[in-house]
């Protein structure tokens, strides 16, 4: 597999309640970096009131815009938004999910023309500030409206279709698999966690009836997307009940677990891992001993192009149907054998085509 597998999103009267994988612990905040902007782009938030000054702000949920994963990939798309509006771009870091309302309100409060929030846990936050301020738009990233709580076309929902990355991702494991015994290692227990577990064991069960997956998901609140010790402490057990594919999602939570197969006995020959969210094998190189591929959401496209959108006013929907994908299988080109890459190829067209569902409802 030498490029992106992708899957197409779901219909929209299918997506309504999907949301996201998140997240450190007062709140930070940072303009885009010197040279990320084209030459003549405004180089302060002073003017974001003048209607010809496209200023974009994003606030992530508890957690950094160097996660490697979720918000990373966000704030990654931001930041080609701003390239390709010529605009202004600065970025809030979520340390106390109390402090959601306030961070918007230093964009809002300075007329910020659009607003990323970041994460599922930010919905109702983000609807109440797109209330408030309607001359603002809000794209909320992995975060479902319930079409009665929308103000109005200032906001939109970007969401993605998680099961079928995870469903590609399992079927995958179910092949490769020769004990026969999955992990996953999960941040929250959210929709968007819960459509990638989901998706991963139906998909691996197809693949390999005989196959179990044992699933565990992060118990805690605002730390459960940024814990990668305990996400070791869960790799490293499923190891030793005889995992051998351990599929880690959950911002740094999922990336400890990853780091910790990589660094097992037999990784890359006996064990193997799986990545979420970003093609990990960029983001996480420590995990590329054992990473055969990632369950993509491709958040950067998804949020650069809406923010382009949003430059032209408001949005035509309330929710904004992102893709999903599988990444390259990098060094792991020449271990997975033909007829496994052939199998999970026909599956991803098959999902594309609409003629395969993954059978995951919440």
């Amino acid at each position: 597999m030498k490029s992106t597998r992708y899957l197409v999103a779901v219909p929209a009267a299918l997506a309504l309640a999907l949301a996201g994988c998140g997240g450190s612990t007062g709140s930070s905040e940072s303009s885009a970096p010197a040279g990320s902007a084209a030459p003549g782009a405004p180089t302060d938030d002073s003017n974001c009131a003048d209607e010809a000054v496209f200023c974009i702000g994003l606030v992530t949920d508890t957690g950094k815009v160097d996660d490697k994963s979720f918000n990373q990939s966000a704030h990654e798309g931001a930041l080609e938004a701003q390239k390709q509006t010529n605009g202004f771009y600065k970025y809030i870091e979520t340390q106390d999910a109390k402090d959601y309302a306030a961070n918007m309100a230093q964009f809002t409060n300075k007329k910020y023309d659009a607003i990323v929030t970041v994460g599922f846990l930010m919905t109702d936050a983000t609807l109440e500030a797109a209330k408030a301020n309607p001359g603002t738009r809000f794209i909320g990233v992995d975060q479902g409206y319930d079409p009665a709580a929308v103000p109005g076309k200032n906001v939109t929902g970007l969401i993605f279709p998680e099961d079928q990355a995870g469903y590609g991702a399992g079927y995958l494991a179910g092949l490769m698999t020769k004990t026969n015994k999955l992990g996953q290692v999960l941040g929250l227990e959210i929709p968007p966690v819960q459509k990638f577990a989901k998706g991963f064991e139906a998909g691996a069960k197809a693949a390999n009836p005989a196959v179990t997956v044992t699933t565990v998901y992060h118990p805690a609140g605002d730390n459960a997307f940024n814990d990668p010790v305990w996400g070791a402490g869960e790799a490293k057990k499923q190891l030793a009940q005889g995992a051998d594919i351990i599929f880690g999602a959950g911002g740094n939570t999922g990336n400890g677990a990853l780091q910790e197969v990589a660094k097992a006995k037999g990784a890359g020959t006996e064990v193997f891992c799986i990545g979420v969210d970003t093609d990990q094998w960029d983001t996480v190189p420590a995990a590329q001993p054992c990473l055969i591929t990632s369950a993509m959401k491709l958040i950067t496209e998804g949020v650069t192009e809406t923010l382009v959108t949003a430059k032209d006013g408001d949005f035509a929907e309330n929710q904004t149907l992102g893709k999903a994908g599988l990444a390259p299988f990098h060094d792991f080109e020449s271990v997975i054998p033909a007829d496994v890459k052939a199998k999970v190829d026909e599956v991803v067209k098959q999902m594309e085509a609409g003629t395969l569902q993954t059978g995951v409802t919440l």
